[in-house]
């Protein structure tokens, strides 16, 4: 059992929050029982360490059985020093060592996809943590990150995502330039989520949200560049009915996810 809070293991481990070691390393920080046993399931040979109390380990008793048939070690730990390890302040028992699994833009581009988000700047770990949760949840293919959007390894973003980190394939760098002109060129039709942009309602009634689309998102503050916009076919907004300024990014962007997939669906099933 690990007891040492201060020992060079649990250090190692703690340096993870920072952007600058995750770089260095290729590894990332999971805590919580739910991702911990998303990573399990769906990337177990990307598991490079795991830890858990001995409370959280009788508690979860499925995520031991899991990493034995995956034949990776459980360590034990008090929780002095799993708290140590944790980037939360109050850390559920559980946590692992990942190694990092971005893909290339070009990759999800040649697998035909049929909805992609991609997000320009967004800035806020929680907002793209649940993006990345919505795509999943909505059936994308993949979410591109561009520009200087959050690492998408920030453990506020792998906290957010409640698992779904694992489940879509994530692009990681490149200019939203190059992106949709490739995508564009993929076959895609590219859609800003934009409030200057035309009411989303009318794109729905014309059927327009049924086709391949790449949805673009932007920063949280100031939405998209101004010269950002005249890269999309389009710009959308979703209305606002009541009395609301705005919506935020993560919710506007799970509406226009979703939107987009019950026109797919609604397209196939008319056939």
């Amino acid at each position: 059992m690990l007891e040492n809070p201060r020992s060079p293991r649990v250090r190692s481990v703690a340096r993870l929050a920072k952007r600058r070691v995750r770089d260095e390393t290729g590894l990332f920080l999971l805590e919580g029982p739910q991702a911990v046993r998303e990573a399990l399931t769906y990337r177990p040979h990307g598991i490079v360490e795991l830890f858990a109390t001995p409370t959280a380990a009788e508690k979860h008793t499925d995520l031991g059985h899991h990493a034995a048939d995956a034949g990776i070690e459980l360590t034990y730990t008090t929780d002095h020093v799993l708290a140590a390890m944790a980037d939360t302040v109050t850390p559920q028992g559980v946590l692992a060592v990942a190694r990092q699994f971005p893909v290339r833009v070009a990759d999800v581009l040649a697998a035909s996809p049929r909805l992609l988000a991609v997000c320009e700047q967004v800035r806020d770990p929680g907002n793209l943590g649940t993006i990345i949760r919505a795509a999943d949840a909505a059936g994308a293919d993949a979410v591109i990150l561009t520009g200087r959007t959050v690492d998408p390894y920030n453990p506020k973003v792998v906290r957010s995502t409640t698992g779904s980190l694992f489940h879509v394939p994530i692009a990681v760098g490149g200019e939203l330039a190059d992106v949709t002109a490739a995508a564009r060129a993929a076959g895609l039709w590219i859609v800003a989520a934009d409030v200057k942009g035309d009411d989303l309602l009318a794109a729905r009634e014309s059927g327009a949200l049924a086709r391949r689309t790449a949805w673009l998102f932007g920063n949280e503050a100031r939405g998209l560049d101004d010269d950002a916009l005249p890269l999309a076919d389009a710009a959308l907004r979703l209305p606002i009915y009541g009395q609301a300024e705005s919506l935020n990014l993560a919710t506007a962007a799970s509406v226009c996810l979703y939107e987009s997939a019950f026109a797919h669906r609604a397209s196939v099933t008319d056939r």
